[in-house]
């Protein structure tokens, strides 16, 4: 009964920073009026009306794509697992329309109002795009034979629905491809819910995707997995629930779906720039763009719809170049490249812009000018804050200074639903001289905790820093009440004002961003502050088809990096692993500092030999499993069981979770 559970379990240790919003939990109501959410204060709408002054002008051209060749969704706006759980609603922002609430940046709300929109649309003649069913876009074409889906969401139960959708209004075919355009999870999670393994080992169905897709599938994640999987919770607001003092969408859609993320390996795979295919009767042309958003990134142009699919590198947001959950940090000079080679190569050529996320372009006109004022947006960015760092600007002053130019601010594709100017300057910083700014008092402080302590006595006591924060509070000074109140809730977590005066400085914040990602961030830390972090409240949904991805060496040397070799009672042993259905063996040496796997190289005087199919190995290494209950499930351990006791013993388990707004 428990292999179904152990699989469940052991994929959610990871790939974990795509954990899924189910929109959204709804959190326990608060008795205490103090740990209230608060609405909009004095501050915040005078900041909201600034806002609404500085917006481009509306032309309502956005709303126009967003809703142009609109052809219906489904009547039900719950989507359901096997086991009858939502995983999606649909209607979950329907209520998003009018004036923008005191509580929302109005050009976040603007935003929202677009990304909404659900359903199926015609794009160009012979293909259609799926929008709103997940963060995602599902796209599709029509081949000779079938459909060719490209970005199959990231759940198997939106995919499925969207193809039911797609089927119901333009007649029922099968899918004769798939293209995967990146690495990302929303880009090829739910493949299993519109084709099957035995279809596309029949080759009914072709799976297209572009080189290193696999290998960059398989790492995104792993190593950080926890730490990623937990900052995500706060990046996507997973434990908000949508409305105006809520989660507001992610910027680039509303929301990730909860069900469960698949995938199948492609069988073809697009090399360089300037690759052809025919894809059952479409004629396309690929581009490569590895390294802008995703480290394995493609875009796709379909010739005779003259229609230009830019994936990931251009929506209708700024972009992350260092998304706040964690990542590698992304190259914005090759980004704006890339957006320069694709304007060259596709700029006149197309009469439609779509991606991956978002609405469309339509017109020639739209499509050169999204791409020519999005290269030069990542750019100006790039170039100034490297002009800047070379000054001697550090981090924090850059990200102060650098503001967007009025010509590139005034396109809303351009603005900062996603990725800001301010964090993207500092990641700029970062990919070229790291996290020290040189100035010797930053390169060894110390730590927040013993900091904060530090500081509040140099300020005259807690009492003086609350004073002294409540006065900022007033004067609408959120950014410096909250820095002294996050230096006294480090150095007292136990104080309750502190604690519900940072969470009413986090939540102004929130309400005045215009970044939906920057929003959850601030909302996600006030929740946490006054109702407590709870690690079990985190859902993930990855499944089995995930960890089937990732090597073996690369999930050892993930397990590795929980060796404690002070808890090792029996250090310098050795043990192998036979991984039976991979037939794979592994060599484990756990020594005095370091635990070292070897796939491929067993040690030639092991302790024991531990022989057992891969669900049972992670079982022992990752869920810590007792050994004689694997024992007893099938796992083989020739020699001294002793030696894998302690070796796992000195494994610290899976994080599930940890502080982040407290010690």
């Amino acid at each position: 009964m428990y292999r179904p559970a152990l699989r469940l379990t052991a994929a959610a240790l990871l790939l974990s920073g795509t954990a899924a919003l189910a929109q959204n939990a709804s959190p326990a109501p608060i008795a205490d009026p103090a740990l209230q959410p608060k609405p909009a204060s004095a501050a915040t709408i005078a900041a909201q009306k600034a806002a609404q002054a500085g917006l481009p002008v509306e032309d309502g051209r956005d709303a126009d794509f967003a809703a142009r060749g609109f052809l219906g969704s489904l009547t039900d706006p719950i989507i359901r697992n096997a086991q009858g759980q939502p995983v999606w609603n649909l209607a979950a922002y329907d209520w998003v329309d009018g004036p923008a609430p005191a509580t929302v940046n109005p050009s976040l709300w603007r935003e929202v109002s677009n990304l909404r929109k659900h359903g199926l649309f015609e794009v160009s003649e012979g293909v259609w795009q799926v929008r709103g069913f997940d963060i995602s876009n599902m796209t599709v074409v029509r081949g000779a034979n079938g459909w060719i889906v490209i970005d199959p969401l990231t759940t198997r139960e939106t995919a499925a629905a969207a193809l039911e959708l797609v089927n119901a209004k333009l007649g029922k075919r099968p899918v004769s491809a798939v293209i995967y355009s990146h690495s990302h999870a929303d880009h090829f999670g739910g493949v299993r819910g519109i084709t099957s393994d035995a279809d596309v080992k029949a080759g009914k169905t072709t799976i297209i995707a572009p080189a290193k897709f696999m290998e960059e599938t398989a790492s995104e994640n792993v190593m950080a997995g926890a730490a990623m999987g937990r900052r995500a919770t706060y990046q996507f607001g997973t434990s908000l629930k949508p409305g105006a003092q809520g989660q507001m969408g992610s910027g680039i859609g509303v929301g990730t779906s909860a069900g469960e993320i698949t995938l199948i390996a492609p069988t073809d795979s697009v090399e360089r720039t300037g690759e052809t295919r025919v894809v059952d009767g479409v004629p396309m042309e690929f581009q490569i763009v590895s390294g802008s958003e995703a480290p394995s990134e493609l875009n796709v142009y379909l010739v005779p719809q003259r229609t230009f699919l830019s994936s990931e590198m251009s929506t209708c947001s700024l972009h992350n170049i260092l998304t706040p959950r964690g990542a590698k940090v992304r190259d914005a000079h090759a980004w704006a490249g890339f957006l320069d080679e694709a304007l060259r190569l596709y700029g006149n050529r197309s009469e439609v812009v779509i991606s991956s996320h978002c609405w469309p372009r339509f017109g020639p006109q739209e499509v050169s000018g999204m791409l020519a004022s999005q290269r030069d947006n990542y750019r100006y960015l790039h170039d100034q804050t490297v002009r800047l760092m070379n000054q001697g600007e550090t981090q924090a002053e850059i990200a102060e200074r650098l503001t967007q130019p009025a010509e590139l601010s005034q396109q809303w594709y351009n603005r900062g639903y996603y990725g800001t100017y301010s964090h993207n300057s500092k990641a700029i910083y970062q990919w070229y001289l790291g996290w020290y700014d040189a100035n010797p008092a930053n390169l060894n402080p110390w730590p927040p905790q013993e900091r904060a302590k530090r500081y509040v006595a140099a300020m005259g006591g807690g009492k003086k820093v609350l004073a002294t924060a409540k006065a900022a509070m007033a004067s609408g000074d959120y950014r410096w009440a909250s820095d002294l109140l996050n230096q006294l809730v480090f150095a007292d977590p136990t104080n309750k004002q502190a604690r519900a005066l940072l969470a009413d400085s986090y939540e102004q914040q929130g309400y005045q961003a215009e970044s939906g990602i920057w929003r959850n961030q601030f909302l996600s830390a006030a929740r946490e502050l006054r109702e407590g972090y709870a690690p079990s409240g985190a859902r993930t949904t990855q499944s089995s088809d995930m960890i089937a991805a990732v090597p073996t060496q690369l999930l050892m040397d993930s397990m590795a990096t929980r060796y404690d070799p002070a808890k090792n009672a029996r250090p310098g042993q050795s043990i192998n692993l036979v991984v039976t259905d991979r037939k794979e063996t592994v060599g484990l040496d756990a020594g005095k500092n370091v635990l070292i796997a070897r796939v491929g190289q067993p040690s030639a005087n092991p302790a024991a030999t531990v022989t057992g199919p891969r669900q049972l190995i992670l079982a022992l290494l990752f869920m810590k499993l007792p050994l004689d209950r694997l024992q007893a499930a099938g796992l083989k351990v020739e020699g001294d069981a002793a030696a894998v006791s302690a070796i796992q013993a000195a494994l610290d388990p899976v994080p599930s979770g940890f502080n982040i707004v407290e010690p």
